[in-house]
């Protein structure tokens, strides 16, 4: 699965769940629970991988910046947890490649490993998908939540 897709629904669990305690290793679950499902994989080779890799880890920073400003305020705490516990599993790949090693103990390594679903040809019929609707559902929550405070501020 791609950076940025578990970023868009860190964000998604970070908006639903208003606290950042709560968020961040929800957000770390549901990175877990997303490589488990059926997603885009299977490199040809080193230099693919770190192409589309650099791609998408810079996506993923720009997202996280654009969805943290575009959070309401009171949500943003929550928000920022919850995308950087579902980023946070990805880094044992920048670890390996700069440091030679993972920051995660071998048995979460060889966990997130084994639990990949990745198959050549689901670019499309799943990562764009994934993508479309998590941004969509962070979209709906962050109007909602705007709208909700702006009530509070008029009523109160």
């Amino acid at each position: 699965m791609l950076v940025t897709n578990h970023v868009l629904s860190g964000a998604v669990v970070g908006a639903i769940t208003r606290n950042p305690l709560l968020a961040f290793p929800l957000g770390v679950l549901s990175h877990l629970a997303l490589d488990a499902t059926p997603h885009w994989g299977r490199w040809e080779s080193r230099a693919e991988f770190l192409r589309i890799a650099t791609a998408d880890g810079l996506t993923g920073l720009a997202v996280m910046a654009a969805v943290a400003v575009a959070a309401e305020p009171r949500q943003r705490p929550a928000v920022i947890a919850g995308m950087v516990g579902a980023a946070l599993p990805d880094l044992n790949k920048p670890g390996k490649l700069f440091f030679g090693r993972s920051p995660f103990p071998a048995r979460f390594d060889a966990l997130h490993r084994r639990i990949q679903d990745e198959a050549t040809g689901r670019f499309w019929s799943h990562e764009v998908r994934s993508g479309v609707a998590f941004a969509a559902g962070f979209g709906a929550l962050a109007v909602y939540a705007r709208r909700k405070a702006g009530r509070a501020a008029l009523t109160g």
